[in-house]
Order: structure tokens, then sequence, then C-alpha cells
């Protein structure tokens, strides 16, 4: 019994299952072994959210995946709800600090980093599709592009003209493509994290690859500037929907706060480590190392609003929306909220550099707000 995990691929259905787990240590000593595998309920699910893989059985196209046990909902919904989630901004800047710091040259030296590199560089199709769909489609005429139609219509040509904003994305499309800078998850948007108000689970690693860091801050902080801008079409009159929107920034404000915090003091405990970005015998100090990270912190702060700003465009006028906009159900309300969410991303990726801080981006948000 135990070959039949390595035979070549069979459909397998519960009971079958079952067997296959019982065949599999990886799996089998997961779930408490021997006789106690008999008691196991077994239920096909496929909402296509994948989180961490314990196993992975290529014959099979099968691999067992971590639970993420209730109440834990995506992200996503609990924003279009309006729930608050306390420890989020807290729980994300440690995920990003400690994984982009981690998977960095300002940890690795450049044999490990480039051996990383080239473990994951054979994630193409991956890549390809988030080079067309978030950096090429929505400023050219596709027949994947969608919009609300037909009030978003102008707006869509608009960005399409756009000669300045098509030069801002080339470069981040250069910068996404050729810049290995850390691993990142590649889709870290609201609808890859699954929380509870004591928990916060990040899923959907399958566009894992070595590229910009800012491209996962971005992703992150750019879903929650969609979700604040889809408040208004959210409000009614038992809530208005105000003081959430006031968590959301705040939120925003705090991640990319904290994140710095972080990153910037994991660097500064292993800054005599194997880090071959700055080297200590060179950065030999303290005004020279706070210098080079005080640079080093504003580049990526201006990359991580390049790509948060390019990944809320492709969510308006390209292939793939979000719920936060299109749960809305009114029309012309929806794209009112899309509208203002879409001048503002716009706006901030054009001008990216001239924000110094966070809270210079929070007031730019607001002043787009029709509320």
């Amino acid at each position: 019994m135990a070959a039949e995990a390595e035979q070549g691929f069979r459909p397998l259905d519960e009971a079958s299952l079952l067997a296959y787990i019982k065949a599999t240590p990886a799996l089998s000593s997961r779930l408490g072994g021997g006789g106690s595998l008999d008691s196991i309920e077994i239920k096909e699910v496929g909402d296509g959210n994948l989180n961490f893989v314990y196993h992975f059985d290529r014959a099979m196209s099968l691999m067992g995946m971590r639970y993420i046990e209730p109440p834990h909902i995506i992200l996503r919904k609990g924003l279009i709800a309006g729930v608050e989630y306390p420890l989020l901004a807290d729980h994300m800047s440690d995920y990003m600090a400690k994984t982009l710091f981690f998977t960095s040259l300002l940890y690795n030296n450049t044999t490990d980093h480039k051996n990383g590199v080239a473990k994951y560089s054979a994630n193409v199709e991956m890549c390809r599709l988030t080079e067309q769909v978030v950096f090429s489609d929505p400023y050219r005429v596709s027949k994947f592009n969608r919009w609300t139609s037909p009030y978003l219509d102008k707006d869509a040509e608009a960005v399409r003209q756009d000669d300045e904003l098509k030069l801002e994305v080339a470069g981040l499309k250069s910068m996404f493509i050729e810049r290995a800078q850390a691993l990142i998850h590649g889709d870290l948007h609201t609808g890859s994290i699954m929380v509870t108000t004591g928990s916060t689970q990040v899923i959907d690693p399958e566009f894992g690859f070595y590229g910009p860091m800012g491209f996962d801050i971005g992703a992150f902080l750019g879903n929650l500037i969609l979700a604040y801008y889809a408040q208004n079409g959210h409000a009614d009159q038992a809530n208005d929907r105000k003081a959430y929107k006031k968590w959301i920034l705040k939120t925003i404000e705090e991640s990319w706060n904290l994140f710095q915090k972080k990153f910037v003091e994991l660097w500064n405990k292993h800054k005599e480590g194997n880090g071959e970005a700055y080297l200590p015998d060179i950065y030999n100090n303290s005004k020279l190392v706070s210098v080079a990270q005080k640079k080093y912190m504003t580049n990526l702060f201006h990359d991580s609003l390049g790509f948060g700003s390019a990944k809320m465009i492709r969510r308006i006028v390209g292939i793939a929306h979000v719920e936060d906009l299109e749960s809305i159900k009114d029309a012309s309300k929806r794209a009112e909220c899309e509208r203002a969410a879409l001048s503002c991303a716009k706006e901030i990726l054009k001008g990216r550099r001239q924000f110094e801080t966070i809270e210079q981006v929070i007031e730019h948000i607001q002043s787009f707000d029709q509320d």
C-alpha cells in the first residue's frame, strides 16, 4: 500500500483519498496516524484559495495543505462587511518585514541570494500573467479589459491616452521583471489573507518569485485603499461607514510605519552578519548607516506607492476587479467610487516621489473622497 502514493495519476473520491493519506507518511503523520485516520471527515471544497503546502505529489496533481480553521475569513470579505481587525497592521507589517528582509542581500550573501533567485526563476508563467494584467493591458485596447460602462468609458480611455502614466508604468514593469530584490509573495492583496480579530494568515503564494519588495507592500496597501473608496457604496442609513473609513486609513498608516520600523530594526540587528549589500567595514559609522537606511527606505516607500497604484488601476479598468467594488449593486454609485480610486491612483503613481511620509499619502487619499 505504501507504493500507492508513487503510482501515476488517478481520480480520487472520499474513500480513495483516505487510502492515499494512509499511504503517505507526510500526511498521515500530521493527522495522527494509525486507526485515528478512520475518523477523518473528508469534504470536497473549491474556492480557489491555496495556503501552506505540507505535501506535493506531482504525478497525482495532489497537494496537502494546512487547514485554516473557522472563524477565519478572507480579509476582503471582512472589509466589505465593515469588520475592524485591531492586529492587522501589526501582523502584516511583521510578515512583510521578516519575509522581505530575510530573503534580501541585507541578510544573505550573494551566493545564497542567487541560489534563491534560481530556485524561483521557473515561475515564469505566473510572472508573465502579472506583467500582462498589471502593467500592459490597462494601458492599451485589450479584449480582456472591462470597466463599469458607460460611466467609466472616458476614464478608461484617459488611462490609455496618458503618456506620462505609461512612462511611469514602464519603469515599474522593468523593475518587476529585472529586480530580484527579495522573495515576494507576488499577489499580496486582501483576498490572499485570512483573518480573525486575533489572527492573520497569508495564503495563495503561487505567484512567489524574487522581485521588488515594493510589489508586495504596494499590493497590500493599494487594496486597503480600494476598500476605503468602496465604503461609500456600502454605507446605508444604519451605518454611514465613516468610522470604518477612519479605521482603514489608520491601518494603512500603521502598516507602513510599523513595517518601516521593524525592517530597520532587523537591519540594525543583523548589520554585522553575512549580508553583502552594505558591508560593515565600508559602512563603518552610525551616521553613514543611517543615511544609507533612509535612502533605502525612501526608495522602497516610493516603489510601494507606484506598485500599489498600478494594482489599483488594473482592478478598475483591467480584467480582474475586486469584490469590494463589484458588490456595490448601484452601477452609478459603484462608478463614482471607482472613479475616485482611479483618480487617486493615477496621481500617486505619477507623483509618488513627492511623498515623504505615509501621512501625506493619507491626506491625498482623503482629497479624492466624494463623501
